[in-house]
């Protein structure tokens, strides 16, 4: 799994006209579900985003996490994060998971991070065409392959 996370002060997602999912202070994810992802990427990932220590402190140093702020989280599946641009100037997404195998991993990372940050994850749909709105803070933005545990 590979997971952008902005640090954001409100995000929203919109499908059709229709804001779908929005939120305040927080995060927005977008993660990448790959066919070699399985039940231990979803644990280890959520517990990395929920516990990550990128929101400013009373002295103004990221020291804070997700559950020291009481934040909340927008997610949203992006299968262009396993883009292969190694050849040519057309992405690749041959890495990136089929439906079949992506949604039910994506749907057990949205239970996941609920669990582990005890509220409700505001989303998008998995596969629809979807218009992200967001302001980033700071600007922090980080980026997590479960695959590769830096």
């Amino acid at each position: 799994m590979i997971a952008v996370i902005q640090r954001v002060t409100k995000a929203n997602v919109t499908i059709e006209g229709k804001v779908t999912g929005t939120i305040s202070d927080g995060l927005m994810v977008l993660l990448g579900i790959e066919d070699a992802d399985n039940q231990d990427d979803i644990g280890w990932l959520s517990r990395k985003i929920i516990n990550l220590r990128i929101f400013d402190d009373e002295n103004g140093v990221m020291n804070k996490s997700l559950l020291d702020t009481g934040g909340d989280i927008l997610l949203v599946s992006q299968f262009t994060l396993h883009a292969s641009t190694k050849k040519g100037n057309r992405p690749s997404y041959i890495r990136a998971a089929k439906p079949d195998v992506a949604t039910p991993l994506y749907e057990k990372f949205i239970q996941q991070l609920e669990a582990d940050l005890g509220k409700t994850v505001q989303t998008g749909e998995f596969g629809a065409m979807m218009q992200i709105s967001l302001v980033n803070d700071g600007p922090v933005t980080i980026i997590i392959d479960t695959k590769d545990k830096k």
